[in-house]
């Protein structure tokens, strides 16, 4: 077996192992079992590194082994990988996360009552989560993301006797469902068109050089793509399925920088960039279309947020909007740029937030205070003198997510924003310039509320002195995935000789297909990137640190030097409308109850009266009560009637034939010859009277 095959079962199986141990084993391995879950991970990332360095030292990753699952005929099912550049730099993004969640979690879980369960459950998710990377089909990258759906269900819900945990696990698993009847019913569009679910089986029919089965088909080609973006809007929280992804705050704030901020939501986004070649041009403007509505969306309702987790939640929402719009643009590769820079910087924030949670949590408790929302950031402020690791890892953080210069988010952005440009340079409808607009605004808000939050947690007074006192830093075992986080969101990885994304030579190139070695009806999707991206970027630059300035600006001005009241603001915008559209979520939760929920659960409350006291108390039931009652009849004419009259009847006749014929047997000769006499006497009357 080839070393590249066994490293990538290991990094796929060792983390299921971990799994099974911890679920049926942990009670008897104790607390301390988790640390083999912990160098599980660890492995994982070792084996993902080395094949990440083989690829950054110039030999591209490409192997593409399979086996015969099952066979039915003509049909064939297989099991395999696509071990390629993609494939490598996604794997090393999980085992990143996933190793250092696990390490965090040691300190940030202990004591908890399910303490062994929780790691067996991560150990779940990372094993579904390197099965939707290595996945070389469509029908194998569907199995590894609905077990993605159901250990994202068990995280979310690990605190299950709390309703609101309990209600978003549920939210989440059904919403992301409806997703994913729309991607299944893709992938059976491909293969009824195709013949194939493999990708590069896929790629080939879309091939303008070989057979091009999609041939006169492009609308059929389209809807397919579309239905399986489905799938990318349930798992990624797009825009109308964003819902369930701030309810999902309710599970451990490690599981929400795992599954909510680096990894499975981002799979969406690594499926559209592994489904790219064969996107038709209408089929990515619907995608871009999705994408920057949410880029746009989750960053105005995260500017009045005021818990810590939901404010990074909808971050996360916009994000990935970002990075959707981006694959709709052409701008595949720095899609999933961004996607790799965005799993580093809001992997780092989410982790800061669980640590500021931590130590307001353990401060409260000191108090004597269980009242207290340790999450909200109204409770919070001057904890960068009580926090400094925290403090400078998630302004790190919020530095690179605003997309300033010298770190890794002003690199991965900007290339998003010169696609928006260059697509809109290279379509001259008027609709094309909403792309950039909606851009460049949503990285001017991303800039103010990021600061905001840090400003509300870190700077200024203590909101509650005695709780301040007793406020601390966390243990090492917590602040060290932050330290190496931050570093990981630094440009220099990124900018060295050869390792520049973009770089003519560099390394990236080789992970995401390039225009001119793209197939099929994408080849014009992504023309316009080729033509415009360079300069596009060049305008991008200044036009995204102008943006990402104002944004800083507005909030220092607003959270640190206090020269506008954000109080008075929000009671104007109040008055006019405005800041109740983004309090309340755009009132998407109830809209969703009065168009949706309300009249299903009526109309199933109906259909439950039909079935239950129409049909089957009536007319299912109505016929059993008929039935016993002909039944009930028949007995009494077949006993009363038949039995005793009719049967019984002719029975008692015939004894009482018998009775006199008895008699009439005496044995007496002359009784005989005088009944003979009496009988010839009747005959000769009867004669006589013919």
């Amino acid at each position: 077996m080839d070393v590249r095959t066994q490293f990538a079962l290991i990094i796929l199986f060792l983390p299921l192992a971990s799994c099974v141990l911890q679920i049926f084993f942990g009670r008897r391995l104790g607390p301390r079992g988790v640390w083999i879950s912990v160098a599980a991970e660890f492995v994982t990332l070792v084996l993902a590194f080395s094949m990440l360095a083989t690829v950054v030292l110039g030999t591209p990753m490409q192997h593409y082994p399979e086996v015969e699952w099952f066979s039915l005929g003509t049909f064939t099912l297989t099991l395999g990988f696509q071990l390629d550049n993609l494939a490598v730099a996604m794997l090393m993004v999980v085992a990143i996360i996933s190793s250092l969640v696990h390490l965090y979690s040691v300190e940030y879980m202990r004591g908890d009552v399910r303490y062994t369960r929780y790691f067996g459950y991560l150990g779940l998710f990372t094993f579904s989560m390197n099965g939707i990377v290595l996945a070389h089909s469509l029908v194998m990258m569907f199995i590894f993301w609905e077990l993605v759906g159901l250990s994202s269900y068990l995280l979310i819900g690990h605190w299950f006797e709390k309703d609101s945990a309990a209600s978003a696990g549920r939210k989440a698993f059904l919403t992301n469902r409806v997703g994913d009847i729309g991607m299944f019913i893709g992938i059976m569009l491909f293969w009824a068109a195709a013949g194939t679910f493999t990708f590069h089986g896929l790629f080939e029919a879309v091939d303008v050089e070989g057979a091009n089965l999609f041939a006169g088909q492009t609308t059929l080609l389209t809807v397919a793509g579309i239905m399986v973006f489905m799938g990318a809007v349930g798992k990624s929280a797009q825009f109308p399925l964003h819902i369930w992804l701030p309810d999902a705050m309710e599970g451990p704030t490690p599981v929400s920088c795992l599954i909510h901020a680096a990894t499975m939501v981002a799979a969406g986004v690594y499926m559209m960039v592994r489904m790219f070649p064969i996107l038709t041009p209408d089929a990515l403007l619907v995608v871009g279309a999705v994408g920057a509505i949410t880029a746009v969306l989750g960053a105005l309702i995260a500017i009045t947020q005021f818990d810590i987790k939901r404010v990074l939640a909808y971050s996360t929402v916009s994000q990935l909007g970002y990075m959707i719009m981006a694959v709709g643009m052409g701008a595949q590769q720095a899609a999933f740029f961004h996607l790799a820079t965005h799993a580093m910087f809001k992997g780092l924030l989410f982790l800061c937030s669980g640590s500021v949670i931590h130590a307001m949590h353990h401060a409260l408790h000191e108090k004597g205070d269980h009242n207290t929302d340790p999450q909200d950031m109204r409770n919070m402020g001057g904890l960068r003198k009580k926090m400094p690791i925290t403090y400078i890892t998630m302004l790190i953080g919020a530095l690179a997510i605003s997309g300033v210069p010298l770190f890794s988010g002003f690199l991965s952005k900007d290339a998003i924003l010169a696609g928006t440009l260059a697509f809109a340079s290279e379509h001259h409808q008027w609709w094309a310039v909403l792309f950039p607009i909606a851009g460049f605004g949503a990285a001017a808000v991303t800039a103010f509320y990021m600061f905001r939050l840090i400003f509300m947690t870190f700077h200024g007074k203590p909101s509650d002195e005695k709780a301040y006192e007793h406020m601390a830093e966390t243990p090492a075992v917590m602040t060290m995935p932050l330290v190496i986080l931050a570093v990981l969101c630094l440009p220099l990885f990124f900018t060295l000789p050869g390792l520049n994304p973009f770089q003519a030579e560099g390394w990236f190139t080789n992970v995401i297909p390039q225009a001119e070695n793209l197939t099929g009806f994408t080849e014009l999707g992504a023309e316009h990137l080729e033509h415009g991206f360079h300069e596009a970027h060049g305008m991008a630059v200044p036009i995204s640190m102008s943006v990402a300035g104002l944004g800083i600006a507005l909030s220092i001005i607003f959270y640190l030097l206090g020269w506008l009241n954000p109080k008075t603001w929000a009671e104007r915008l109040w008055r006019i409308g405005l800041y109740q559209l983004s309090f309340y979520k755009f009132y998407f939760d109830e809209i969703y109850d009065a168009l949706i929920y309300r009249p299903f659960l009526w109309l199933t409350d109906k259909v439950a009266w039909i079935d239950w006291d129409l049909w089957d108390q009536r007319f299912i039931d109505g016929w059993g009560r008929n039935t016993v009652r002909a039944g009930n009849a028949s007995g009494w004419l077949d006993y009363h009637w038949l039995d005793q009259i009719v049967i019984d009847g002719f029975g008692r006749i015939t004894n009482g034939l018998g009775a006199i014929g008895r008699r009439l047997q005496t044995g007496r000769v002359q009784n005989y010859l005088m009944w003979a006499l009496a009988g010839a006497i009747i005959v000769f009357l009867v004669a006589a009277s013919i």
